[in-house]
């Protein structure tokens, strides 16, 4: 079993429109943006990132919005839920604010003895917010949502299998334990994490499989310190069986992806060197930044890419 792997280090979905995309984290969510920046493979589209004041991992959500991309279809093969950890007692403030804001698919919902509140994003993406008091993690104390209540990080991700008894066995040996189950649901926790611990497990063997769309989530991806961690990680994975890309650099820390059994794309990113690489920590977000290879495209990008405010 491996004990590099400390948590969730970002969640990274599809969207289709960027300014929208923006304004649902940013105001509603309150969340910072920490880098405005674009995809590798595809320049003339953002890599929006929102997070707490440092992009701590664990707190990361970013995000690919192609402004044609088709609406993504929810089913098996997936993460089904992304879950945010707020302060105990919030959950009464955040249902009137998600009232007052719009925000769809609310509902009040219990989870392994845990209060929740469930939430579509503007693509239906689903989310929750969870209560949790042993959460010490700071917010975004500059936000739109006051620090008392404001989101903390990510508690955990659910994954929507098939059969979830093969991602189970890659879940342990990469260093997640069982913690308790729940109807058909399992849940995995890795210990002494960074407070993005936890992973569910939802079996649905009749469900259909997803279609990759907007509101989908592309890859989750795991936590480790550094790239000496990280290369522990990949000759593991790659003793026993997976296919695992070599390190790619994605400028605030490098990555590592591989298919899960259950269909779901695994990443395993490190926490280094982080968001503050390319820009001062007071102004993270605020400019475009661009990968190397694409600099010669800023004068284009920044004439066509969507305005993200005004």
């Amino acid at each position: 079993m491996l004990d590099q792997i400390k948590g969730l280090h970002h969640v990274t979905s599809m969207a289709r429109d960027a300014r929208q995309n923006n304004d649902f984290f940013t105001h509603k969510l309150g969340l910072r943006r920490i880098k405005k920046t674009v995809n590798f493979d595809a320049p003339d589209v953002y890599h929006l990132y929102y997070a707490d004041e440092l992009g701590t991992p664990g707190s990361v959500m970013t995000y690919f919005p192609f402004p044609n991309i088709g609406k993504g279809r929810h089913g098996v093969g997936e993460v089904g839920t992304t879950v945010y950890s707020v302060p105990e007692g919030t959950l009464g403030y955040w249902e009137k604010r998600f009232a007052d804001e719009n925000i769809t698919g609310v509902s009040r919902e219990e989870s392994f003895g845990e209060k929740r509140l469930g939430f579509a994003g503007p693509d239906g993406d689903g989310f929750a917010l969870v209560e949790d008091k042993a959460d010490s993690r700071a917010p975004w104390m500059k936000g739109a949502v006051p620090a008392d209540e404001a989101i903390r990080g990510f508690h955990s991700v659910s994954l929507r299998l098939k059969d979830g008894g093969a991602t189970e066995e890659l879940l342990k040996f990469m260093g997640y334990e069982e913690v308790a189950t729940s109807g058909n649901v399992k849940r995995l926790a890795v210990k002494n994490g960074n407070g993005a611990d936890v992973v569910d497990i939802e079996s649905l063997p009749t469900a259909p499989f997803a279609d990759l769309g907007a509101g989908s989530v592309h890859h989750v991806a795991f936590a480790v310190e550094n790239r000496a961690k990280q290369l522990e990680v990949r000759k593991a994975l790659i003793d026993t069986r997976y296919g695992v890309t070599p390190v790619i650099d994605r400028d605030y820390f490098w990555a590592i992806y591989f298919r899960t059994p259950g269909g779901v794309l695994f990443e395993v990113a490190t926490n280094e060197p982080g968001f503050d690489k390319d820009e001062d920590t007071a102004h993270l977000g605020e400019a475009l930044k661009l990968p190397t290879q694409h600099q010669h495209l800023r004068p284009y990008l920044e004439q066509h890419l969507q305005k993200l405010e005004g």
